[in-house]
């Protein structure tokens, strides 16, 4: 069985260390602020928390597609190794960066006929691309083979169970998200979202609360109610620096389920530049979403 290598996109919001522990490659991706271009990744030049405390100053973020050039240069890195790549992207359903990796894996192979490349489509965001990938990783070091690990990717992928909610609605209505109307009545009234990640990999409106405290525990609520641990016990939360909020969910899950093994992770640009500082998210094994 010939090695391989697992790669995945700053989209996964994975930190240096997690990704260097679980042996996960990450693909730099490139955002702006007022129109200065960043590099959020690997390598890269501004950390979610910067990116955040430039926006609540009132810069004006957005992202951009991975390049084909950079695509090159990560995948060639490892088969100019003699090694293998399966790449697990970030969702179709938010992104077409997906096309432009499957055009790179095209063209690669013409140059090394005998590798093999592979590319999922996780149709999961954020932390929950993160999760999927650690349970590749694990799937790996379990001794499965790239087309078999491809497969249960495929498999696995709507058992991550994503839910979200933000601070401030101003960001979804950059996003297009919801409307000028919306998220002026919205935040005077301090309605918060309660959205997913769906069966295509959308980001989606489920309902509506009102006030923060009763959105996180919307959230939790979600994630409780549909947790299935005998998939695995891993719960990660994600937070756009509100470290506060993801203390408190972290603890009031653990009450609820002491034998969840909770991670908590710094959310990015990447997703982050449309949802805005405080946005929240917590990612578990589900029945569905």
């Amino acid at each position: 069985m010939s090695d391989y290598q697992i790669i995945t996109d700053a989209t996964a919001d994975l930190s240096a260390e997690w990704a260097d522990r679980i042996g996960v490659a990450v693909i730099p991706m490139d955002v702006e602020l007022d129109g200065s271009p960043y590099l959020f990744g690997p390598g890269g030049d501004i950390t979610g928390s910067e990116f955040f405390t430039a926006m609540r100053q009132g810069k004006l973020g957005s992202t951009s597609q991975i390049s084909p050039a950079r695509y090159e240069a990560a995948f060639e890195r490892y088969l100019s190794q003699g090694l293998d790549i399966l790449y697990i992207c970030f969702s179709s359903g938010l992104s077409g960066t997906i096309q432009a990796a499957r055009i790179c894996m095209d063209e690669l192979r013409e140059r090394y006929p005998e590798r093999k490349l592979l590319c999922v489509d996780s149709l999961s965001a954020s932390a929950g691309e993160g999760f999927l990938v650690t349970g590749a990783a694990e799937q790996k070091q379990a001794g499965l083979d790239i087309e078999a690990l491809a497969a249960w990717v495929e498999a696995n992928r709507l058992h991550v169970c994503h839910w979200f909610t933000v601070e401030d609605l101003k960001f979804l209505h950059r996003g297009g998200r919801v409307s000028a109307a919306t998220a002026v009545v919205g935040s005077a009234l301090q309605i918060k979202p309660v959205m997913h990640c769906d069966k295509e990999g959308h980001l989606t409106n489920t309902g509506k609360v009102r006030g923060r405290k009763h959105s996180l525990l919307a959230l939790l609520d979600h994630a409780d109610q549909s947790w299935t641990p005998g998939r695995g016990r891993k719960v990660f939360i994600c937070h756009g620096d509100c470290l506060a909020d993801a203390q408190f969910m972290a603890q009031e899950f653990q009450r609820r389920r002491p034998e969840a093994e909770i991670t908590l992770f710094h959310m990015g640009p990447i997703i982050g530049a449309h949802c805005g500082p405080g946005v929240i998210a917590i990612f578990t094994w589900g029945t569905q979403r």
